[in-house]
């Protein structure tokens, strides 16, 4: 769940929060700010390429809150958006690919 907003340049910005499994199959949420610079190559499409940050919390880690900068990409056509983002690492830890829907209410 979230509330954004386009600015006068066209650019999303939004506050959200979240939740989904992990890799353990434990609950992980994920409360934060994202920022887009929004293209708009037709009328109903836009692409964007901008950043998260925020604060997630994992079982394995005691559920402490850590905090987050990540990539953020989007393709949208009309009210649904296509997300991901990167969460880089190591082996055995990382290096996923985090990908959602999100439909916009009007």
């Amino acid at each position: 769940i979230g509330k954004y907003r386009f600015d006068e340049d066209g650019d999303w910005h939004a506050l959200y929060g979240m939740a989904f499994k992990d890799s353990h199959n434990d609950i992980e949420p994920i409360a934060g700010f994202a920022f887009e610079k929004m293209w708009r190559p037709s009328e109903n499409t836009r692409l964007g390429l901008g950043y998260t940050a925020g604060i997630t919390m994992r079982q394995d880690m005691h559920y402490l809150p850590l905090p987050l900068i990540l990539p953020l990409v989007s393709a949208e056509y009309k009210q649904l958006s296509v997300q991901s983002t990167y969460v880089p690492g190591s082996k055995g830890n990382g290096n996923i690919l985090f990908t959602w829907l999100r439909w916009e209410l009007k």
